[in-house]
C-alpha cells in the first residue's frame, strides 16, 4: 500500500471539502421532494382556479346587473382561464431558472 505524499494528500483533502459543501449545499437548496412537487401543483392548481373562479362569479354579477346579448359569466371565465395559466407559467418559469442557477452553482 502507497502512502500518500503531501500533494496527493492536500488534493484529496480539497476534493473532500468540495463535496461536503456539495452536500451541505443540496440539503440546504432541497426543493426536489416529493412535498415540493405536491405543493409546486398546489400552488399552479390554485393559481389557475382562482382567477378563473373571479372571472365566473363577477361574469354571473354583470348577468344579472346588466344582461347583453353575450354571455358576461363564459367571457369572464375564459379571461379568467387565460390570466391564471399566464401566472402558473410565469411562475413555473421563475422556479425552472432559479433550479438551474442553483444546479450551474452546484455544478462549480
Amino acid at each position: 500500500m502507497k502512502i500518500p505524499d503531501k500533494k496527493d494528500r492536500k488534493t484529496f483533502d480539497e476534493e473532500i471539502d468540495l463535496k461536503v459543501q456539495r452536500k451541505l449545499k443540496a440539503q440546504h437548496n432541497d426543493k426536489k421532494s416529493v412535498w415540493f412537487g405536491l405543493g409546486m401543483m398546489g400552488i399552479v392548481g390554485w393559481t389557475i382556479a382562482v382567477p378563473t373562479l373571479l372571472g365566473v362569479a363577477l361574469g354571473v354579477w354583470l348577468d344579472k346587473n346588466y344582461p347583453q346579448s353575450l354571455s358576461w359569466t363564459l367571457s369572464f371565465l375564459i379571461i379568467g382561464l387565460l390570466v391564471g395559466c399566464l401566472i402558473a407559467w410565469h411562475w413555473i418559469l421563475k422556479e425552472h431558472k432559479e433550479m438551474n442557477e442553483n444546479k450551474d452553482e452546484n455544478d462549480d
